[in-house]
């Protein structure tokens, strides 16, 4: 099933495409032990959109988002970021594409505890050998409020800053697309309005694109449209979510109406 935005949607038409999917198939093992994990997925995720994605235990979001991301290959079909074909890169190119284009947020922060706040956000600019732009650097920092926290490792800051951290280390590179995991996963639920709060702002007033796995039906309502998976197909979308038409939606899908 392809989606594309439709016309009159938030993102509005003729909007670049920051990630594609194109008939992707991806299926582990064989014989009898064979899954398929997503049937002849097509998709198209604009740019300076926020999207999530969604759909039950099984169906195949978190597959589809690593496909895109670039850290798992796909059986058949090809996946794009930007104007980069991802599929058959080799892989030192392909560590350059995540490292250089993609920005990732996990359920887990991920942050490493013998570095401070600061040095965790610029890690991945260092590995690459780039100094952050300093200006665009303020910005995040006083966006995500980190300000007075910068100095301070993993271990000396709550949940809340800790996922904070992680969102500014995906965006101070400003990567084509950003690809969040489960991100509110681990807070309590001011925290996690925080984190989506930051998100959805950043798209916004940045233009950043990003593209998030939830199971949460009020983390999908800060979307601009969520995409919804079942037995590895897509199968519904939403524009202009809310907390209920998300869960109506879910609920049809767990109830197979």
């Amino acid at each position: 099933m392809t989606l594309t935005v439709a016309q009159g949607s938030a993102t509005g038409q003729g909007t670049p495409v920051a990630a594609r999917a194109n008939q992707v198939w991806k299926v582990y093992g064989s014989g009898e032990a064979q899954v398929v994990a997503l049937r002849e997925v097509s998709v198209e995720l604009q740019r300076g959109a926020f999207t999530a994605i969604m759909g039950p235990s099984g169906s195949g979001k978190s597959t589809l988002m690593h496909c895109l991301a670039g850290l798992d290959s796909v059986t058949r079909g090809d996946v794009h970021i930007g104007q980069t074909k991802v599929t058959g890169m080799k892989d030192k190119a392909l560590t350059k594409l995540r490292r250089d284009q993609v920005g990732f947020i996990f359920q887990q922060f991920n942050l490493l505890p013998t570095l401070t706040a600061e040095e965790n956000i610029t890690l991945p600019l260092s590995i690459a050998g780039r100094k952050p732009d300093k200006a665009w650097f303020d910005t995040v920092i006083d966006t995500v409020g980190l300000r007075d926290r910068l100095k301070h490792r993993p271990t000396q800051l709550s949940g809340g800053q800790q996922q904070r951290v992680a969102c500014a280390r995906a965006l101070v590179a400003r990567p084509e697309v950003i690809f969040a995991d489960e991100p509110t996963g681990n807070l309590d639920s001011k925290s996690g309005a925080e984190v989506l709060s930051f998100l959805r702002n950043s798209v916004r007033e940045f233009g950043q694109t990003i593209v998030m796995v939830t199971h949460d039906p009020v983390a999908a309502s800060y979307a601009d449209r969520v995409i919804f998976l079942a037995d590895g197909s897509i199968v519904s979308e939403l524009y202009e979510p809310t907390a209920d038409t998300v869960l109506d939606t879910m609920k049809r899908l767990d109830t197979g109406a």
